[in-house]
């Protein structure tokens, strides 16, 4: 009986996890579908013998920020609720490519006691090596988006000065034709009103409401407001004037998720003369009446200036910061402290010891290396095996267009290859779970 019992408790219910597919249209174009995405991670969780009990799919969604798509809060609150105790996914880039997004879910997951499982970069959060990979792999993944970032804001200011477009829809009251910004005949006789009731009213919330009032609507079909009268008010292409490399985001988000944005220096700025809408006396006359309404002031928030602020936990799980008063990370609830030289130091010489350590770099490699040789042949022979097969069936399908096969010949021959095309689409992404 006692054994009996004994036995009974001892076996475990297997892991709970999750899916999360998120495939770009660039994976797309070279094969990798999101249900090739889902296949891997179903076979590799059935290898490690867990239950997948959610799939959480974002189909057309940036990397740079899902934390406010629908999937991605259902998945949290999974998280939360206990309902899975885990989370695979293809490559940490496929989950999101914000270093503070990234620890954030690694903090909420380390909090709830889950597991983030990255299949091509081979970790596992619930280790210690995990956590520090996951922590350097992010910050890379991030600092690849801002290299694509750079490279094209630097060819910003020269198809600016050519006078080309620069993305994104024309300002009201114009749009682009053959290349060329020229005048909308809908929406500019809309923007010359606006500047006509400001002059009269004074107040861009009572133009916003006399607009309304009349029926108009903005280019989305939204009613307007004082903010969107202002910005057109603002804008000199109105007088002629193309204003062009004038303003940048600083990547921080806003309360609503979107993003905050700045202007450039004056000297960044570049000019283009296209068709007015308005005179210059007009436009000086608002610019003057505009500037006599008050600024609102910017809060500065105070930048944190220490490295491991709100990521230290104390043996109690609350986490540290650095007071003001003191060269501490002090824990609020135990008043706990840990010097901060002596806290970098421990991490400097943990991070030299596991990267630099030449027995425990030959011990990881031993130990991913057992196997994998067989497979990846195998993998490789697959793939060969798959577009040779798709060769064949469009030669098929060329002989059967050019009527040099008849239709009863094509069917007996094309039915076997699309068949062994399946099979081993189905069995590439089995074989890619095992690798991982």
């Amino acid at each position: 009986m006692i054994s009996e019992k004994f036995s009974a408790t001892k076996e475990s219910p297997p892991k709970s996890v999750g899916i999360w597919i998120r495939v770009s249209t660039e994976d797309q174009a070279k094969g990798e579908s999101p249900e090739h995405h889902e296949k891997r991670a179903k076979y590799y969780a059935e290898s490690k013998g867990w239950k997948v009990v959610e799939v959480y799919p974002l189909e057309g969604v940036s990397g740079k920020d899902v934390g406010e798509h629908p999937e991605a809060k259902r998945m949290l609150a999974d998280i939360k609720q206990g309902k899975i105790t885990g989370l695979v996914f293809s490559k940490l880039a496929r989950l999101a490519r914000n270093t503070r997004q990234l620890l954030d879910f690694a903090d909420y997951f380390n909090k709830y006691e889950a597991d983030l499982i990255s299949l091509q970069e081979s970790i596992d959060t619930s280790t210690p090596a995990g956590r520090l990979f996951y922590t350097m792999i992010a910050a890379m993944a991030q600092w690849e988006r801002e290299e694509i970032a750079s490279r094209v804001a630097a060819s910003v200011p020269i198809r600016a000065k050519l006078g080309k477009s620069l993305g994104g829809a024309a300002p009201y009251g114009y749009e682009w034709k053959d290349k060329k910004l020229l005048i909308n005949e809908q929406e500019a006789p809309i923007r010359k009103l606006i500047y006509e009731l400001f002059l009269e009213h004074k107040r861009k919330k009572t133009v916003a409401k006399l607009l309304n009032q009349k029926g108009y609507r903005t280019r989305r079909n939204f009613q307007w407001t004082d903010t969107s009268v202002g910005h057109l008010l603002r804008d000199p292409i109105a007088k002629g004037l193309r204003r062009m490399n004038y303003t940048q985001n600083p990547h921080s988000p806003t309360k609503k998720g979107g993003q905050t944005w700045a202007y450039k220096p004056q000297e960044e700025w570049i000019y283009s003369e296209v068709e007015p809408l308005i005179s210059e006396q007009v436009w000086d006359q608002c610019q003057a009446l505009l500037n006599l309404f008050p600024k609102k002031r910017k809060r500065t928030a105070k930048k944190a200036v220490h490295l491991f602020s709100g990521l230290v936990y104390c043996q109690c799980g609350i986490k540290m910061y650095v007071p003001s008063n003191t060269p501490k990370y002090v824990c609020q609830k135990c008043r706990n402290k840990i010097p901060i030289p002596d806290l970098e130091a421990i991490f400097q010489e943990q991070l030299r010891n596991y990267v630099f350590s030449d027995e425990e770099m030959a011990k990881h490699l031993q130990d991913a290396e057992s196997g994998l040789q067989e497979k990846q042949a195998l993998l490789s022979s697959l793939i060969q095996e798959k577009d040779k097969t798709k060769v064949q069936m469009d030669k098929l399908l060329k002989l059967y267009y050019a009527d040099e096969i008849p239709k009863q010949g094509f069917g007996r021959e094309y039915k076997p290859l699309e068949q062994r095309f399946e099979q081993v689409q189905s069995q590439i992404p089995e074989l890619q779970g095992e690798l991982d």
